[in-house]
């Protein structure tokens, strides 16, 4: 990025971070956003804190984007933002089959203790292999929590890159997807779990 340009993006999260702490009298750390218009998945709502990337949506239109982070971070100040760019671009490189492990910091703290567990358990499943919600809590070591386990994958909140299409029931159906059967069976189709 040119340094007129992040000169310009620092200023403009300055004023944001003002704006917010004079509207609501309090200091909350910037939440980023960068929408993804152009992927074979279709509109993708990304945003990241300081801790990293908390949120990588399927979404339907920007307002609608925006309007769900103010309601789950209703403490911190929303800007779009050109810092998610190096997210895009790994995200661009995933789509087209150049890369399936991502750099990117991921900040589950949203998550209840045992999602978080069974979410970064997810995480370990390589590209082209697939899980099952109880394999999944046994690994955790919830032998019986299937059906948690399947909550956990129902409030991921970074699709994707916390590969929760990856997932399927026991019988070896696809089950849900929050992007919808479509895009999962994409996805593992481009990773090579679905001929």
């Amino acid at each position: 990025m040119n340094t007129t340009i992040a000169a310009e993006d620092r200023a403009a999260s300055r004023l944001v971070q003002r704006a917010f702490e004079r509207l609501t009298g309090r200091g909350g750390k910037m939440l980023h956003y960068a929408l993804m218009d152009d992927t074979p998945v279709g509109l993708l709502g990304l945003a990241a804190g300081p801790a990293g990337l908390r949120r990588l949506d399927f979404i339907e239109d920007e307002d609608q984007f925006v309007a769900r982070l103010l309601r789950l971070f209703p403490d911190q100040p929303v800007e779009r933002s050109s810092a998610l760019d190096p997210v895009r671009r790994e995200l661009e490189g995933y789509f087209k089959g150049k890369h399936f492990i991502f750099e990117a910091p991921v900040d589950l703290s949203a998550a209840t203790p045992f999602q978080q567990q069974v979410l970064r358990e997810l995480t370990k499943v390589p590209a082209g292999k697939v899980t099952t919600y109880s394999r999944l809590a046994a690994r955790v070591g919830r032998p019986g929590a299937a059906r948690a386990a399947g909550n956990a994958m129902h409030n991921n909140p970074v699709a994707i890159i916390v590969p929760c299409h990856r997932v399927l029931r026991g019988d070896g159906s696809l089950g849900g997807y929050g992007g919808g059967l479509p895009a999962k069976q994409w996805l593992l189709r481009l990773e090579g779990a679905l001929l």
